[in-house]
């Protein structure tokens, strides 16, 4: 079950994404919140080249340390706005794999907020969404 916080967060990355949504250019909001209390907000960088293109979940954690430096995840979270004629509302997503190393790198002990198969979303650690996380050298 999600606490109030939680739901704090998703209220936050729809918010965010409601505002910037552009259709084919952000159609992702994220919200976290650092291990200091705050709740940073962001949304994806699209680009014609695919592979340029920058997550919600970097883009909010990019800012939290712009901000006031790195003080650790608490909880993060995205949610998808549909395209328009697509079906459904604003949900939350899981975070791509390349999120999952980010938030791990930045946070190992992150809760991360997920879909649960149609059910209200729940939260997971990031080691359950990213078991045997890659390390460099002997770390």
């Amino acid at each position: 079950m999600l606490s109030n916080n939680d739901e704090e967060l998703i209220a936050a990355a729809t918010e965010a994404i409601s505002q910037r949504y552009r259709d084919d250019w952000q159609e992702v909001g994220a919200a976290m919140r650092t291990r200091d209390g705050r709740i940073v907000t962001g949304v994806n960088i699209d680009a014609y080249i695919g592979r340029i293109a920058v997550c919600a979940e970097a883009i909010a954690i990019g800012r939290a340390i712009t901000e006031t430096g790195d003080h650790g995840i608490e909880t993060i979270v995205a949610v998808r706005h549909p395209k328009p004629g697509e079906p459904g509302k604003i949900a939350v997503v899981s975070p791509c794999g390349i999120c999952r190393e980010l938030i791990h790198d930045y946070d190992a002990n992150a809760r991360v907020i997920v879909p649960d198969n149609g059910r209200a979303p729940k939260v997971v650690t990031i080691g359950e969404l990213l078991p045997n996380k890659y390390k460099r050298g002997s770390e």
